[in-house]
């Protein structure tokens, strides 16, 4: 389904009737003006038939032509009123128009991107069973292919996971249990398990300070760095560098990733955090995700207490930065 010709036509329907009615309200002011000019004119010929003096037909004339100054001004105002919320009302239905054809878009890429995400690791997973099934392999083949079946169940399974936690997010039916622990160790720890586990092409640098102790939701805080970490791997080419950093900042905690990949436009910039939304068009696009990393990792970092932001990395690539107070 193309929605592109779809929100032209709208749209030219819009701009057709908004035309219309335009037309229609500057023919009735002039109607308007008309109508009111011709009855002062008959009234003053009537007074002259009446056979008034001279001074009588000036002096009633010139009160009428006060009262069709009046009209006019009355007509020019009801007028531009009626054009500001013509025009309001159109820009406002344009705004609309547009937010639902963006969110049309959102969906369709998300079906698009989860019904690939939700294939891929199926169909993967069924191979390596089917081939454990039907050959006699060694057992370090048979460890190797049950390590990728359980690497494939653990990508479906955060996919379900990051689309039942979007749906509490929306609903407003989640809350974080926090607690106090050293920051520092605790990132420190999961990311080499990480890094182990996912044997990424990329290197992954740590610099971490010591001792950083903040209150966090242990079940939940993982998902920031995992997101900003493969949101880095995603986006960057193999043997470039991802860099993670965490630092105190006066009173603020900074947790950073840096990328030297693709970077991300300044427009796009804007959106990247929306709840679907990813950079490029879906049918052409090859890297993974469905659209909701970044949608949750903004939310709990906010939920943390902190701020998100992107920023241009130098000389290429982007750096996500987070603040929390």
């Amino acid at each position: 389904m193309n929605s592109s010709p779809k929100k032209s036509k709208a749209l030219f329907w819009f701009y057709i009737l908004l035309v219309y009615v335009f037309l229609q309200f500057s023919w009735w002011t002039y109607s308007m003006f008309q109508l009111n000019t011709e009855s002062i004119r008959l009234k003053t010929e009537i007074n002259l038939l009446k056979g008034e003096t001279l001074e009588e037909v000036i002096q009633k004339g010139n009160e009428l032509n006060e009262k069709l100054h009046k009209r006019w001004v009355m007509i020019s105002s009801e007028g531009a009123v009626f054009i500001f919320l013509l025009l309001l009302g159109g820009y406002q239905i344009r705004k609309t128009l547009k937010k639902e054809t963006a969110l049309a878009q959102q969906q369709k890429n998300f079906l698009m991107s989860v019904t690939h995400e939700l294939k891929s690791p199926i169909a993967s997973t069924k191979l390596q069973l089917q081939t454990l099934q039907k050959h006699e392999l060694d057992r370090e083949k048979q460890k190797e292919i049950i390590a990728n079946a359980i690497s494939d169940t653990e990508r479906l399974n955060n996919l379900v996971e990051n689309i039942l936690f979007a749906s509490k997010i929306e609903n407003s039916i989640f809350s974080l249990h926090k607690e106090r622990y050293n920051l520092s160790e605790y990132i420190k720890e999961g990311m080499n398990q990480t890094i182990q586990s996912f044997n990424y092409k990329q290197r992954i640098v740590l610099n971490i300070e010591s001792e950083i102790f903040m209150n966090i939701d242990r079940t939940t805080f993982p998902s920031i760095i995992l997101n900003l970490v493969e949101n880095a791997v995603k986006y960057s080419q193999a043997d470039t560098t991802i860099t993670l950093s965490l630092k105190k900042l006066n009173d603020k905690i900074v947790l950073s990733v840096a990328d030297q990949g693709v970077g991300i436009s300044n427009e796009e910039k804007n959106n990247i955090f929306q709840k679907f939304y990813r950079v490029g068009n879906e049918e052409v696009r090859k890297t993974k995700g469905t659209g909701l990393g970044l949608f949750i990792t903004k939310y709990l970092v906010e939920e943390h207490n902190g701020v998100i932001v992107v920023k241009d990395n130098a000389p290429k690539g982007s750096v996500f930065e987070v603040t929390f107070s």
